[in-house]
């Protein structure tokens, strides 16, 4: 199952940036993340694998990510025609997923954020779940992105609300 989302928000890019990239402010737009630490190399930088928790109601969910893509290498001071690619790989719960993320330049303050999924599933539960609600690993991305557009332009924090 593949598909891509996308948002538009109102910061500049340089800052988006800035905040996806501080793991101290996922807990704030992540719903559900319980957990997010380097089991080996730099959080955010390419190779890196971390253990990653989220907690959805009584459901809990263990995975395992690794950075595949971060170009370009150095985030800070990025010129405006550069598209920035973070790529990961998630691994956990009878699943596997790749997400592949650009930042783009919309504007001097005005960034586009679209991101790619792409799923495959070892169960036949998961299997059955991808193929009669899709809708919902769609919905699930969208609500991720709506979340850090809260919290980027407004300092909106999940923490708290329901998942």
């Amino acid at each position: 199952m593949k598909y891509t989302v996308s948002i538009e928000i109102a910061v500049p890019r340089q800052d988006v940036v800035d905040l996806l990239s501080d793991p101290a402010q996922m807990p704030k737009w992540l719903r559900g993340l319980v957990l997010h630490e380097p089991v080996n190399g730099v959080h955010g930088h390419l190779g890196t694998t971390s253990r990653v928790v989220f907690q959805t109601g009584r459901q809990r969910m263990e995975a395992t990510e690794t950075i595949t893509r971060v170009d370009p290498a150095d985030l800070r001071a990025i010129p405006r025609s550069v598209v920035v690619h973070y790529d990961r790989e998630i691994v956990g719960g009878g699943m596997w997923q790749a997400q592949r993320d650009r930042i783009i330049d919309a504007g001097p303050s005005t960034t586009l954020w679209e991101s790619e999924s792409e799923f495959q599933f070892d169960g036949l539960v998961m299997r059955l779940i991808a193929l009669l609600l899709p809708s919902m690993f769609r919905k699930q991305s969208k609500q991720h992105m709506e979340d850090f557009k809260a919290f980027a332009e407004d300092g909106t924090d999940v923490r708290g609300r329901a998942n």
